[in-house]
């Protein structure tokens, strides 16, 4: 069977500790888009772990882990992290890397950075890791194939020369900064070819056969909805598409394979980078549920930088599960609330006088404010509790709210940062 683990919102929501809890009953984990830009945090046997593009499954001895077509491949990115977690006592990840798979080139990140200088203020709050550029180049045809590291050293050279003498255009007239050298970026491309030829194999094929025998396939998406290219908060978007639809095309597999869509939903709001966010809260009440959140607070796995923060707003989650085709909720992070008298929880947005409890596009949106309901708080710690009928009343209260008014199951609650700290409903 094929599941995706997919994030409801704009990403942080926990997917990475879900990937892994699951993976104990997965063959292969597969990342289908997305690149460093974004990481997910794991707390295992093994301690904590900051994923960026090793998949969230490689932990387990009896998983492969792949990088699929869909990625934006940063190589020693990628080596980078499996030298760390092998340094850190994790038997070697079986690591499989598809021959289509493009490659984030060393120009596709100074030129993020590039950007992101030029735009100052008005700047896409970027990570600089080279996305943008990236599949902007793979549309435009542009890009580098993992495949191309094998054609030969002419039709290889032949390829970058192309390449550079358009970016040195934009570089030296827009950007005012050194001009790209083909024969480094061939160098550091033959660099990559040593790193990666052990791992590069035709996944299309290898998960075929999978297939036939029967094995149990995580995919594993970055970011969430609201930062789909299509249905997020266009343009403070990343630049590939977040939803579990995308897992078919990203992966190789069938869609009609994907049997199972966990969306992950967090039991507040945060998020990292620009944006339209209607729930945001600021000042002390913000910093104390930023120190309190995620583990050991709320700060991006990449970044570094703290997370907005905001009360849970069903009307971007409901949308958010709606638009990844969701069957089943994981309800993340819900221990943290465990201080709080009331709860506040956004069910609905006034756009220009009127209520909705539809999530509008963009320009809408961003003149929305949040229609708060206020729940009663549990005022204990529920770490440890394995049972849902043993949660608190007001605590299970919360959850049942949540669904109600998202409209689809929660059947996985999070109690802790640890692979065992979840409740089966």
């Amino acid at each position: 069977m094929v599941k995706a683990i997919v994030g409801a919102n704009w990403g942080d929501e926990g997917k990475g500790k879900i990937t892994d809890m699951l993976a104990k009953e997965s063959d292969i984990i597969i990342r289908f888009q997305g690149g460093a830009n974004a990481g997910h945090t794991i707390v295992n046997d093994y301690g904590k772990f900051a994923l960026h593009t090793l998949p969230s499954g490689v932990f387990y001895n009896h998983t492969t882990s792949i990088l699929g077509n869909g990625v934006a491949l940063n190589i020693p990115v990628l080596f980078k992290e499996i030298q760390e977690v092998v340094e850190r006592g994790v038997p070697k990840p079986r690591i499989l890397v598809s021959d289509r798979a493009q490659m984030v080139m060393p120009y596709h990140i100074l030129l993020d950075a590039y950007e992101e200088e030029r735009l100052a203020g008005k700047s896409f709050g970027s990570t600089k890791s080279g996305i943008a550029p990236f599949y902007s180049d793979k549309y435009a045809k542009i890009g580098f194939q993992v495949s191309e590291l094998f054609i030969g050293a002419d039709a290889l050279m032949d390829k970058i020369n192309r390449v550079c003498e358009v970016k040195n255009i934009l570089i030296e007239h827009l950007y005012h900064k050194p001009l790209l050298k083909p024969e480094e970026i061939y160098k550091e491309l033959m660099e990559y070819k040593r790193m990666v030829e052990p791992y590069v194999c035709d996944v299309s094929a290898y998960l075929a056969q999978a297939l036939k025998d029967g094995k149990e396939i995580l995919l594993e998406g970055q970011l969430g909805s609201l930062k789909d290219p299509d249905h997020g908060i266009y343009p403070m978007v990343t630049s590939s598409s977040t939803l579990a639809g995308y897992g078919a095309i990203g992966a190789s597999l069938p869609p009609y394979e994907i049997k199972k869509i966990i969306t992950v939903v967090k039991a507040y709001s945060s998020a990292v980078g620009a944006g339209a966010f209607v729930s945001e809260i600021f000042g002390e009440e913000a910093d104390e549920l930023r120190r309190r959140g995620g583990d050991g607070g709320e700060y991006g796995a990449t970044t570094g930088r703290p997370r907005r923060m905001g009360w849970f707003d069903a009307v971007a989650s409901k949308y958010g599960c709606r638009v990844q085709g969701t069957t089943d909720v994981a309800f993340t992070v819900l221990d943290v609330l465990g201080y709080l008298d009331e709860i506040p929880v956004c069910t609905a947005y006034e756009i220009d006088g009127e209520i909705t409890t539809d999530f509008p596009v963009t320009a809408k949106l961003e003149k929305a404010k949040p229609v708060l309901e206020t729940l009663p708080g549990w005022k204990c710690d529920i770490q440890g509790i394995r049972k849902y009928e043993d949660l608190p009343e007001n605590c299970r209260k919360y959850i049942e709210f949540v669904e109600e008014k998202i409209g689809f199951p929660i059947t996985m609650v999070s109690n802790g940062p640890g692979r065992d700290d979840i409740i089966y409903r």
